[in-house]
This record gives structure tokens, C-alpha cells and sequence, in this order.
């Protein structure tokens, strides 16, 4: 089982104020309707992209068709950001999970994937599972599972600035 340690840094945060619980930061996660997926493309250079995705079983999950650039990025380096938030500036959380990309095979982890697509977007994004991810109306899609390495939250009005890193326990 791994969990979560917050880390307040105080030089960005307002005077007195405490970190986000993870949970709060877990709330933003699954409920966010859109995400910013940053990948790096051969020649180093940053892409972004807007995605959807999906928070389950402590991992953020997306899917991309296998000639799009994000999926010939994950296949040259599996670095990525993805990032979620309100864009105003003062107020609501904002939050950006880093970590690796890697593919999701598993037909029993697809499955429970497509399900959780489809009931957060009221069966507005509906997949089939296949031996390559998903399957849809426009084709076929890899499913990438990324676990967090970092995750920062930054909370507006009250400005804090909150890092979290995993810790393993038993």
C-alpha cells in the first residue's frame, strides 16, 4: 500500500496555513473533468495536449491512438506531467501529478477502466477492451497508467503550495 506525504513549502504559501489534506487533493483528481498531459517529443521539445482521464486505484489513467504525437512521445521518453485545476486565480485548487507513463495491458484493470470512463462521463466516453487497450468510433487507443512520483497541489485565495511524494507501508 503506498500513501501520501504532504509537504507544506511555506515560501509560497500564506502565513499560517497548513497543507492540503490528500484527500482534498484525491477529490480534484476524480472529479476533474479535463487534464493537460505534457509529453516530450524526440527532439526535446514540451508537447501538451487537453485529455481526459481517469483517477483510480492511486494512478491517473488516459488514453491516446497509437500515430498521435503524444503516444510516439510516451514511446520515445515516458516522462509526463498531467494537470488539472480551475483557471481562475484566486480561487480553487490546481494540481500537477508527475511521473512515468506505461502501458496497460491487463484485460481485468481495461475493464474496470472503460467502466470508470463511462460512468464519470455518463456514458459519454464508452470503450470496448481489446488485446491493444481500447476500442471506440474513431479506432483504436492505448491505455497508459501513470503513478505518481510527485504530486503538487496549489490552493488559491488561501494560497498554499503543497507537495506530495509516495510513501510505502504495510
Amino acid at each position: 500500500m503506498t500513501t501520501m506525504r504532504a509537504a507544506l513549502d511555506e515560501r509560497y504559501s500564506d502565513p499560517g496555513t497548513q497543507a492540503l489534506p490528500w484527500a482534498d487533493v484525491e477529490d480534484v483528481l476524480t472529479s476533474a473533468d479535463l487534464f493537460w498531459v505534457t509529453t516530450v517529443r524526440p527532439d526535446d521539445r514540451p508537447h501538451q495536449t487537453p485529455l481526459v482521464a481517469v483517477w483510480l486505484d492511486g494512478c491517473l489513467h488516459f488514453s491516446t491512438g497509437s500515430g498521435e504525437q503524444k503516444a510516439r512521445n510516451l514511446a520515445h521518453n515516458d516522462q509526463v506531467l498531467l494537470t488539472t485545476g480551475c483557471n481562475a486565480w484566486d480561487r480553487g485548487v490546481d494540481v500537477v501529478v508527475e511521473g512515468r507513463a506505461e502501458r496497460v495491458n491487463d484485460r481485468i484493470l481495461l475493464e474496470r477502466l472503460a467502466t470508470a470512463w463511462a460512468d464519470k462521463w455518463d456514458g459519454r466516453w464508452h470503450y470496448e477492451v481489446d488485446d491493444e487497450g481500447f476500442r471506440h468510433t474513431a479506432g483504436t487507443a492505448q491505455v497508459y497508467r501513470v503513478r505518481p512520483d510527485k504530486v503538487v497541489a496549489f490552493t488559491k485565495g488561501t494560497f498554499t503550495h503543497t507537495s506530495y511524494v509516495p510513501t510505502a507501508t504495510s
